[in-house]
């Protein structure tokens, strides 16, 4: 039961304190020339790993000084790489992201799935081939390139 001292009937007056405010005139299309910022910047780090990293050093997580390195506790993250390319492909349509996405993961993930000491199975392995939240029970791509699309 809920009474005045609770820790959720402080909630309103936390957010009145933290002095943030709401733009409610943003929307979708106003926001449309930072997500294709967002993409551009994003293929450029999928390409450039893509070009200089060798996976034999593990997963890219961390960067020191400003270059990528690896630690043995983060390999659960590889999903993220190769799933990054398969939302990038989504967003723009570019094939080449879909190629790097589906090789990579076929290639690198399988030691994954075999993996006992994480429970992340399903997103490392389900995530990247899927990757479309709206048709996870799908192996393919939508690659709508709804950017191109909105342009």
């Amino acid at each position: 039961m809920l009474t005045a001292g609770s820790t959720f009937a402080g909630c309103n007056e936390f957010r009145r304190n933290m002095g943030l405010k709401i733009d409610y005139t943003l929307n979708a299309r106003k926001l449309m020339p930072k997500v294709y910022r967002l993409f551009e910047l994003s293929a450029a780090k999928i390409l450039g790993l893509e070009k200089f990293w060798n996976p034999s050093r593990g997963t890219p997580v961390f960067t020191v000084e400003g270059k990528y390195t690896s630690r043995g506790w983060t390999e659960w993250t590889q999903g993220f790489q190769f799933g990054s390319a398969l939302l990038q492909f989504d967003a723009t349509g570019e094939e080449r992201f879909l190629e790097i996405g589906r090789r990579r993961t076929v290639e690198l993930m399988a030691s994954h799935v075999s993996h006992v000491g994480v429970h992340d199975h399903g997103f490392n392995v389900r995530k990247p081939l899927a990757f479309d939240a709206g048709r996870e029970n799908s192996l393919e791509p939508a690659g709508a390139g709804i950017l191109r699309a909105s342009a």
